[in-house]
């Protein structure tokens, strides 16, 4: 054995680093020294070896165990006494656990051969951390593992030599699965079953930790994967997948969304192969285009797919599990049909037809072409093409007229235009339509005359509508069509006497005379038939040729000359005849002459010259040599005109004047008599039978006129009471040179005519209370008459009797007579006024008469007389004497017959001018006495009728009646009163009235 030396010094670490121990070396025995203890890490001298002798050689070696060499080093150098031992590095008791956590080392003596053996023990110090021994561990666990197994152990190392400094705590750093727990001794233990389609993998950290520091810890990452069972159907990883492929295309798909199709089995530890179908498609007509590989899913299209017919098509597939065909999956795969741009843009129409105005404005719209591509997008990305200068194609296909273009129709009337649409800028397909635009026409050129005949002539003559005569053709032109070019030619001037005919013939469609206008400028009106319309306007000039169709007019009907006999000389020119032709050229020449020779003058042919040929030695009186002067134009065939030529020989010198037969003169005439009514007449003297005269009215000239004759007739009706005399004065002038006048003086009385009252109000109104006294007053009426002077004298009274009020006959003032009966009851009451005036007749008859009827000439019984009727009147009446005897008929009548003319100006004084009367007898079925005469009046009847005013009151109406209320005196001062019978109202009155005027006739 060795000899072991033990030094029983100890150092700890953190004191003073000098050597542990020191010893002598012995190179002839060796020693075995043990050097004491040091805690690990130590660093510093370890021993000090003494007693070298100077042959020695030392060596410093491993001893057991060789690592000590790589802790320690030999400081010395040969001939050195002393040598050290000191550290390398810190010394570590973790690699001397082999050894017993003891260092041991030799220092050997290389000249001897001996060993001198040192031991020095480390003691171990908690310096190092657990370390797992591997960084990740991993284990397959199936899914029926049973809970409580130990699935995996962990573990983790500490370098530490002592067992108190390598004590190791194992736990799950976060997030720890439910599924499983680290035990101690760093077992993995189930917790929970497992669930392969809830998780097919674990992962998480296991840590390892010193238990006194826990500062040294480390971990390891486990993967524990979970272990399938055959328990699960197959899946897809997507139930829905979307797929597309171009039209026109087959094979796979161009692309497959979110992934390839893929179907596995859901126990996916197991995995079984799986076989992949097609069960169906929508649209279902759509699934034999479809084939799918049973393998690998992969879906082809077997028969090519049109987008413009479906877009997009849905397939169901399923994926079978190839061990068990009750184990299935489904999905969907939207396939979506690619547009290919294999379809040409489509006009909607293959030809457009369109109208413009020719006065459109720039930029105004013309048409809207319409394109359609089936192909995706449609015609979204087109454009059209259209080469015109005139209209322009946007991109929406809108045609408009250029901005900088006019139409004209009368240059271009239609324009057809081809119109391309490209459906897209490259790889394009294009398609044609054909556009015709008709420009329309608008009304922008006014009617132009062609070329006018020359010269413009038409014989004159009595033309009329419906015999006219032609002028000549004039004709117009319209560069518009339809309506706006068809023209119309009228006349604008002398369209009395020229129009045109529809061919546009001229003609004269009146008299047209060359001696009264031989030239007419007519304005021509060329319309077109437009809205609104335009014209041309020119000026024909149309000449009237000349047609023998007048005769020659002498200056005057007569020609006089008075002379003396003593005075006149052979030669003289006693008269210049003149006469006048308006035709022209030969038919205006004109040759006097007589119609019978005469010896005592001659008539020049050319001159008109009326020559004295005798001395007079024969003429012995005054005489008055009357003759016939005629003059002939040289038309074919002629025409003449005669005038009377007087000459007057006087035998002694005479006085030249005119006068009237009366200084002056008075007429009468009725008023309201009709216009030309002739009031009188006047006459003038010249006292030579070749002068002759004429009227002239001087005064009064709106009213009255005076004719060559001298008769003065009323230009209108006259009211005597605005005016009653009228004083005129007449002028009388004689055709001698200078002419001779007179005036008279013509007085002209307006006689009257009876005319009706008329009351000054149509409603009088009146209140009186029950109480009121006898006669007192309620109401005054009053009425006017027109006749002059007559108001005071009209008469009032009740037309039909009452004791309830009463009238004034002068007044008109209408007075209660009992009050107290009225019972607070409105009443309606008839009030007349009647004038006095009468016709006074004399003694036409001397009878009186009661009329019987007065009818129609029908039979009807006649109610009203009107005041104009073209039909016969029948007046039946009876006729007495003063004893009351009725005359016979026989008498009546012959009487009647021999006072016709003044019993008709009688009656006409009633019933207005132009009355026929005739006496009938009474026809048998009348119902009428025997001694009955019938007066027949027709033409006009006006007998002034009782007027009737029907007044409303409030507790007392009053009907106003006026009536002419006619008296007449007879040779015996008898009155006669008019009867007015109340049976009915309007026929008695009538009925009273005739009867009245029939006693005047016939008394």
């Amino acid at each position: 054995m060795r000899s072991e030396i033990k030094v029983g010094l100890e150092l700890e670490i953190g004191l003073a680093r000098s050597a542990i121990g020191t010893s002598e070396i012995n190179c002839v025995t060796g020693t075995n020294i043990y050097l004491g203890t040091v805690l690990e890490d130590y660093e510093g001298d370890v021993e000090t070896i003494t007693n070298i002798r100077p042959d020695d050689r030392l060596v410093l070696e491993g001893y057991i165990d060789p690592i000590v060499v790589t802790f320690l080093e030999l400081v010395y150098s040969n001939g050195d006494s002393t040598a050290t031992v000191r550290t390398i590095k810190p010394l570590d008791a973790d690699q001397l656990k082999e050894s017993g956590v003891n260092l041991y080392y030799s220092v050997t003596c290389s000249n001897t051969g001996l060993k001198n053996i040192r031991t020095l023990e480390v003691q171990d110090i908690n310096d190092n951390p657990p370390i797992f021994q591997s960084k990740t561990y991993s284990v397959t666990v199936s899914e029926a593992t049973a809970v409580g197994s130990d699935v995996l152990r962990v573990i983790a190392e500490d370098a530490d030599v002592y067992p108190e400094n390598r004590n190791i705590i194992y736990s799950i750093l976060p997030p720890a699965p439910d599924e499983f727990e680290v035990r101690d001794d760093g077992n993995i233990r189930l917790k929970q079953a497992l669930n392969y389609d809830s998780a097919q993998q674990y992962i998480f950290t296991v840590q390892a930790k010193d238990k006194d520091k826990e500062e040294f810890s480390d971990t390891t990452t486990v993967t524990i994967t979970v272990d399938d069972f055959d328990n699960r159907n197959p899946y897809f990883d997507h139930s829905l997948y979307k797929a597309s492929i171009e039209e026109n295309q087959v094979g796979q798909f161009s692309d497959i969304n979110p992934e390839a199709i893929k179907a596995q089995d859901g126990d996916t530890g197991i995995n079984e192969p799986v076989l992949y179908s097609i069960t169906a498609a929508f649209p279902n007509e759509y699934q034999s285009n479809f084939n799918t590989d049973q393998n690998s899913g992969v879906i082809s299209v077997t028969m090519a797919l049109d987008r413009e017919e479906v877009d997009q098509i849905t397939v169901h597939i399923q994926a079978t599990q190839q061990n068990d065909a009750r184990k299935t999956a489904n999905a969907v795969v939207v396939v979506t049909i690619e547009d290919v741009n294999d379809n040409p843009p489509k006009f909607d129409q293959d030809e457009y037809t369109v109208s413009i105005l020719e006065n459109s404005p720039p930029d105004q719209f013309v048409l809207q072409t319409r394109v359609t591509d089936p192909d995706l997008g449609g015609f979204s990305k087109g454009h059209f093409i259209m080469v015109s200068d005139t209209f322009v194609i946007n991109s929406q296909g809108v045609i408009s007229l250029r901005s900088d273009a006019t139409l004209d129709r009368e240059t271009v009337d239609n324009y057809t235009i081809q119109v391309v649409a490209v459906d897209q800028p490259v790889n394009s397909l294009s398609s044609t339509a054909q556009v015709i635009i008709t420009v329309l026409d608008v009304n922008d050129n006014n009617p132009q005359f062609l070329p006018l005949p020359e010269p413009i002539e038409i014989q004159e003559g009595a033309y009329t509508p419906s015999s006219p005569g032609e002028v000549c053709e004039i004709s117009a032109t319209d560069a518009d069509i339809g309506d706006n070019g068809r023209v119309t030619i009228s006349t604008s001037s002398h369209s009395e006497i020229f129009r045109f005919r529809e061919d546009g013939t001229l003609l004269a469609i009146e008299e047209l005379d060359q001696e009264t206008q031989d030239v007419y400028d007519v304005v021509i009106v060329a319309v077109d038939h437009a809205i609104p319309q335009r014209n041309n306007i020119t000026t024909v000039r149309v000449s009237i040729t000349d047609v023998n169709d007048n005769a020659p007019v002498f200056s005057s009907d007569t020609y006089r000359k008075s002379i003396l006999v003593k005075d006149a000389k052979v030669g003289d020119v006693l008269l210049t005849l003149s006469a006048t032709d308006k035709d022209a050229g030969s038919n205006a020449l004109i040759s006097y002459s007589f119609s019978e020779n005469s010896s005592m003058v001659v008539l020049d042919a050319e001159t008109g010259d009326i020559t004295l040929t005798s001395d007079l030695s024969e003429v012995t009186e005054d005489t008055l040599l009357n003759l016939t002067a005629i003059a002939t134009d040289h038309g074919t065939p002629p025409e003449s005109d005669e005038a009377k030529v007087l000459i007057y020989f006087q035998i002694v010198p005479f006085t030249e004047s005119v006068i009237f037969e009366s200084s002056s003169y008075n007429f009468t005439i009725k008023e309201n008599e009709p216009e030309a009514s002739i009031v009188g007449k006047v006459k003038a003297l010249t006292g030579s039978p070749v002068v002759t005269v004429s009227y002239n009215m001087k005064s009064h000239k709106h009213v009255f006129s005076v004719d060559g004759e001298g008769t003065i007739k009323a230009l209108r009706p006259l009211d005597k009471e605005k005016e009653e005399w009228y004083i005129l004065t007449v002028e009388a002038i004689d055709s001698r040179t200078p002419a001779n006048t007179a005036e008279t003086t013509v007085s002209v009385q307006v006689e009257n005519v009876n005319e009706a009252p008329v009351f000054d109000a149509e409603i009088y109104k009146a209140e009186i209370f029950s109480i009121s006294p006898y006669k007192f007053p309620i109401v005054k009426v009053q009425a006017s008459d027109p006749d002059v002077g007559e108001s005071s004298e009209l008469q009032y009274s009740l037309l039909e009797s009452t004791t309830l009020l009463d009238v004034e006959a002068s007044t008109g003032q209408v007075y209660v007579l009992d009050a107290s009966r009225f019972g607070g009851n409105p009443s309606t009451f008839q009030v007349k006024a009647t004038d006095k005036h009468g016709l006074s007749m004399g003694k036409v008859l001397g009878w009186t008469v009661k009329i019987l009827i007065v009818r129609a000439e029908d039979g009807n019984e006649m109610r009203t007389i009107l005041r104009e009727s073209t039909d016969k009147t029948y007046v039946s009446f009876i006729a007495m004497d003063f004893s009351g005897a009725v005359i016979q008929a026989t008498e009546v009548k012959e009487k009647l017959n021999s006072e016709n003319k003044v019993l008709t100006s009688e009656l006409e004084k009633v019933f207005g001018p132009g009355l026929e009367i005739k006496v009938e007898d009474s026809s048998g079925d009348s119902g009428e006495p025997s001694q009955a005469v019938t007066i027949a009046l027709g033409v006009l009847l006006a007998i002034s009728i009782v007027v009737i005013l029907l007044l409303s009151v409030y507790l007392v109406k009053l009907v106003l009646v006026t009536d002419h209320d006619r008296e007449f005196e007879t040779d015996s001062g008898n009155s006669i009163s008019a009867l007015y019978a109340l049976m009915d109202q309007s026929s008695s009155l009538l009925l009273s009235a005739v009867q009245d005027f029939m006693n005047l006739c016939l008394d």
